[in-house]
């Protein structure tokens, strides 16, 4: 082993690796024998590409050149298309209009062009035989005067260009339209503000002859997600009633009983349309995923009741569909291969589908994460996936410890995932250890941990992070040597870290975060508009509450180098909150560097600006704590400010 700095440890991952084929599979769709899946590709402009595999296991592109299967709903999407008999339908990026692909076919509109460019948009469809129900987003003309655009369950004839017929309205928010085997129901997930998905949800299905509807699960406190119909007319749904999100079933007339009950959470935060966490087979076998401790399992439940783990190596399951009597598909990683496609039968057996990408890197090379609880204030702990610095060549000076990266994920309702992702071993392999923090607030420990963050925004889950890295300084890191990175949500806390005047951290890096409260609950999206609310406080009620806690109101006490990556067309975080906290570092003379992406939304999809993104993090970090970068890679360095 060749002895090096930390940090500056040649790596065969470089941020070119990081994006050479890279692909996220964000959906998975079964249709009779063919699976179907979609693939964000940033080596061609970030765009959404379907593909399908065939039962004799051909695979091939789905959508024609330049076509991008991405909805704009609630700004973070999800649900952009679905498929039915071969036949695929889609929101086209570009424009927002539904669209209609026969096999072998060219893309039809069956949405007409929007009084407002990309006006109306589609998502979460279901199809039921000539008749398709989804959620429609109608921007430009807001409902009760607050100038917010409206969002309500549509029905549309599923092969013939025409008008749009509302089904539900009213609501803020509309999820998860279903219709009953027989058609004649409709079954339906809807909050209002100040709500969020994960906080008071109501599931709602309504007689489509008689009009009549019932209210069959959520209200206050309770949190329901992923409605779907069974053949018998029975309606399986997530509920988190008991602390957890677990698994219950519904017959008209009947009441809710329990399905799978298990301390750990087999719903996610419904940040994206069209989430699937488990899957109701034909032999009367229930496939799911659940999350305790920071990882997922699969799982299986017999007919006869009986819950078993599958002995697997996913650790990070973000899709399961029914495929058959006994089997699924889902889209899964573990912790030392990237997400692939996989069919998996009740007994464990696997068949990849679509495989994670070959990075050719050698196993010893990998660093695995470790789940660590850590004291995190009186009566309280919190959590973090720590991965150790890993080399196959090169380790650090003997007595020295690594510097820290200390990430904060976005959300905030969200956490840290435990699979295997390359953006982190990019700085592992280069002798950083990186703590990936699930502060109160994160998802994956019971609503109650949740719940943690209401109120106390910039609080909880800066004391967490501040936390994690001083239990980490006493015997694994460099106490002088430890970094914080996040991005949105998780920006803004490591504004708010760096803005103290006890802050443990050295430099920081803020991806597209929040740097003044007041701004955001003014000028965000509708679906995060009302967010803050239960966050933070009423606003502007509690104006004071919101100017204590913005790093903007704070920076005489920032003294740490920082910088800023941004996107010019983020409608979730305007770039105006990363350019009030540069202009106001560079005012006081606090190093700082700042790079805005053109073309970019809330977070980076081209692979070039993945790539300059990584390079110049790693190159203000280079500059910051003075060591060297590998002369092979040739990164271009970043300019820092007031340096």
């Amino acid at each position: 082993m060749t002895i090096a700095p930390f940090g500056s440890w040649p790596t065969p991952i470089t941020s070119e690796l990081v994006v050479a084929a890279a692909v996220r599979i964000s959906e998975a769709r079964v249709d009779g024998a063919d699976v179907y899946w979609s693939e964000d590709r940033p080596d061609e402009g970030g765009r959404t590409q379907i593909v399908r595999r065939s039962a004799d296991g051909t695979a091939g592109d789905v959508l024609p050149a330049g076509s991008n299967a991405r909805t704009a709903v609630h700004e973070y999407g999800g649900g952009g298309w679905w498929v039915r008999d071969g036949v695929v339908w889609f929101t086209e990026w570009a424009d927002q209009r539904l669209y209609r692909l026969e096999p072998g076919g060219t893309p039809v509109a069956l949405t007409a062009e929007p009084a407002v460019p990309r006006g109306d948009r589609y998502a979460d469809g279901d199809v039921l035989g000539d008749t398709i129900v989804c959620v429609r987003e109608r921007h430009g003309d807001g409902d009760e005067g607050r100038g917010e655009p409206r969002n309500e369950i549509v029905r549309l004839h599923a092969h013939t260009p025409g008008e749009a017929e509302v089904l539900v309205s009213g609501p803020d928010f509309v999820a998860a339209p279903r219709l009953s085997p027989d058609g004649a129901t409709l079954a339906w997930l809807h909050w209002s503000h100040p709500s969020m998905p994960w906080d008071d949800t109501e599931l709602v299905v309504r007689d489509l002859v008689t009009g009549e509807e019932t209210v069959v699960a959520g209200g206050p406190g309770e949190s329901v997600a992923e409605p779907v119909w069974q053949p018998d007319g029975a309606l399986w749904f997530l509920s988190d009633r008991t602390d957890w999100w677990n698994l219950y079933r519904w017959v008209p007339g009947s009441d809710i009983e329990p399905v799978v009950r298990t301390d750990s959470e087999i719903a996610l935060p419904a940040w994206r349309l069209a989430t699937s966490r488990f899957a109701v087979l034909d032999g009367g076998a229930v496939v799911f995923a659940h999350r305790r401790r920071g990882a997922d399992a699969l799982a299986v439940r017999g007919s006869g009741g009986l819950i078993a783990d599958l002995d697997l190596p996913f650790c990070s399951i973000a899709v399961v569909r029914a495929a058959g009597p006994d089997a699924a598909v889902v889209v899964a990683g573990t912790r030392t291969s990237e997400p692939g496609v996989y069919r998996v039968t009740v007994a464990g057996d696997v068949e990849t589908l679509r495989p994670a990408r070959d990075l050719g890197l050698d196993p010893a090379g990998i660093s695995v994460s470790e789940h660590v609880t850590f004291p995190a204030g009186e009566d309280r702990v919190a959590h973090l996936l720590y991965h150790p610095p890993t080399s196959v060549t090169h380790t650090g000076p003997e007595g020295e410890r690594p510097p820290l990266v200390v990430v904060i994920h976005g959300g905030p309702t969200a956490d840290a995932d435990p699979g295997f992702a390359v953006g982190t071993q990019f700085w592992t392999s280069r002798g950083f250890a990186v703590a990936s923090v699930n502060h109160g607030g994160s998802t994956g420990y019971g609503r109650a941990f949740r719940d943690e963050l209401l109120g106390q925004w910039g609080v909880v889950d800066v004391a967490d992070c501040l936390a994690a890295a001083r239990h980490l300084a006493r015997d694994r890191v460099d106490p002088d040597r430890m970094l914080i990175r996040g991005g949105s949500a998780g920006g803004y806390t490591v504004l708010s870290a760096l803005a103290r005047s006890d802050t443990p951290f050295a430099a920081g890096a803020d991806h597209f975060g929040v740097a003044d409260l007041e701004v955001l609950a003014r000028d965000t999206h509708k679906f995060e508009s009302r967010y803050l609310d239960r966050l933070v406080g009423p606003y502007p009620q509690a104006r004071d509450v919101y100017v204590e806690r913005s790093p903007i109101h704070h920076v005489a006490q920032f003294s740490r180098p920082l910088i800023v990556l941004q996107g010019s067309e983020d409608a979730v975080v305007p770039p105006e909150q990363s350019e009030l906290i540069v202009d106001a570092l560079r005012a006081k003379g606090v190093p700082v560097a700042y790079l805005l992406f053109d073309g970019e939304q809330h977070g980076f999809r081209r692979a070039e600006n993945i790539r300059r993104a990584l390079d110049a993090e790693l190159s203000f970090y280079a500059q910051v704590l003075g060591f060297d970068l590998p002369a092979a890679e040739k990164i271009e360095p970043v300019h820092i400010e007031n340096l």
